[in-house]
């Protein structure tokens, strides 16, 4: 009997898993034949170090460059105490790392004519199309609000610029809203749900900008987003752990939410209850792994191609890459929620910037990445960074609460320096 062709979906996951591990992965026993960088045992000493003082409960962490992947190191367990062991195909909540993605989508859209980064945006809603800011409260508690100077446009949600802010680290934006809620039902007919925190183009502050950009890409594709990713970017990728929903078999190799507790250890959190969504947001709510991030980042290093697959042109992702916010600083959050989020300075004492989707490094880390490195974050502590001069691309996965913890933080920024004198010293 005829042995039925492999479906598409097969190939291309074969493909990723390929893709991903370049010379690494033809099958087990040639993965001795991986030569790693000299500083490969160090790296690993430090992740092991961290799991065994009980720094994150368990991590995956890759680096590649333009050829391939040139460190993978897998430790821990996916949930304290559980015995089961962390693998590199572990699936994370990835969070506000979906911004990134979102970012990709909309700069195709720009590329294709369909948007403009300075023009009129789809009218989608008034909050975002007839903009009010808030300019305080008056002696009753009352919010004051006012028009915004000038429209938003999709440069301004790129680089959280717009006045879109999250109450997680903007406590004005919560009194808004506890005297919203607070409000009879005709009169918050008559105001926006939300408000700008300040005029657009004026100030940075990370909001809700980039969920308000999966909307304009619904808008302008005709696509639901979790199509449009799938389609434009995940599978021309073999990013095919990467959705917003998740298969039996992902959700068995997924990772379990810890949160830091006062005295430094972590407790893990029950997995959320399996759903099926039908809304999916631009700026949350994505899940992936190690392996397909890196891919998606080592896609942005290579300049938009990656294994035969054009996801954006050389030119858009060198336009993504430089400084939009010119001499506004960006990137530091003061936390109105401990128990989420730290307050957040990766970088004290740089000068940080935003490109057309994420953060970038204005001066060099000392035994780390470059000057011009491009970097962001979800709020389980999952990071990535991109570094376009030295040619290097890493992600560092573990599930800790709250953002920006600083044991996760630290690990993270030991498993930079090992990267870079494994780099250096090859």
């Amino acid at each position: 009997m005829k042995k039925p062709a492999p479906s598409r979906r097969e190939v291309l996951r074969s493909a990723a898993i390929l893709a991903a591990a370049g010379p690494a992965l033809a099958g087990r026993a040639v993965h001795a034949e991986v030569v790693r960088p000299a500083g490969a045992p160090r790296i690993d000493a430090v992740l092991r170090t961290a799991i065994g003082s009980h720094e994150v409960p368990g991590v995956v962490a890759m680096a590649a460059n333009e050829d391939g992947i040139i460190y993978e190191g897998v430790f821990g367990t996916r949930r304290a105490g559980s015995g089961q062991a962390m693998t590199r195909d572990t699936v994370f909540r990835v969070a506000s790392m979906i911004k990134t993605i979102t970012s990709v989508a909309a700069m195709q859209l720009v590329e294709q004519g369909k948007l403009d980064l300075e023009g009129p945006l789809p009218a989608i809603d008034p909050i975002l199309n007839a903009p009010q800011v808030l300019d305080g409260f008056d002696e009753t508690g009352k919010p004051l609000l006012r028009p915004a100077k000038r429209p938003i446009t999709l440069r301004h949600l790129l680089t959280h610029t717009s006045g879109f802010c999250y109450r997680l680290w903007d406590a004005e934006l919560g009194r808004y809203a506890s005297a919203f809620n607070a409000m009879p039902r005709a009169r918050r007919a008559e105001l926006p749900r939300v408000p700008l925190m300040f005029d657009p183009g004026e100030r940075w502050e990370y909001g809700t900008s980039i969920d308000w950009v999966g909307r304009i890409v619904e808008t302008v594709s005709g696509q639901r987003l979790d199509n449009y990713f799938r389609e434009h970017i995940f599978e021309p990728l073999g990013m095919l752990d990467t959705g917003f929903v998740l298969s039996p078999e992902q959700r068995a190799r997924e990772a379990s939410v810890h949160k830091r507790k006062p005295d430094g250890t972590l407790e893990p959190e029950p997995l959320e209850k399996p759903s099926t969504p039908t809304k999916f947001s631009g700026g949350g709510g994505i899940y992936s792994t190690a392996p397909d991030y890196l891919t998606l980042a080592r896609m942005l290093l290579n300049g938009g191609g990656l294994n035969g697959a054009r996801v954006l042109r050389p030119e858009t992702v060198a336009l993504m890459n430089r400084n939009q916010t010119g001499e506004i600083e960006t990137g530091r959050l003061k936390t109105v929620a401990p128990s989420l989020s730290n307050d957040v300075d990766f970088f004290p004492g740089m000068h940080l910037r935003w490109g057309l989707g994420y953060m970038i490094t204005m001066g060099a880390v000392p035994g780390g990445r470059s000057p011009g490195s491009l970097t962001w974050a979800g709020l389980l502590n999952t990071y990535y960074w991109i570094d376009p001069s030295k040619r290097v691309a890493a992600v560092f996965m573990t599930q800790v609460l709250p953002f920006a913890d600083h044991h996760a933080l630290r690990v993270y920024r030991d498993f930079e320096r090992g990267v870079y004198r494994a780099v250096s010293a090859a």
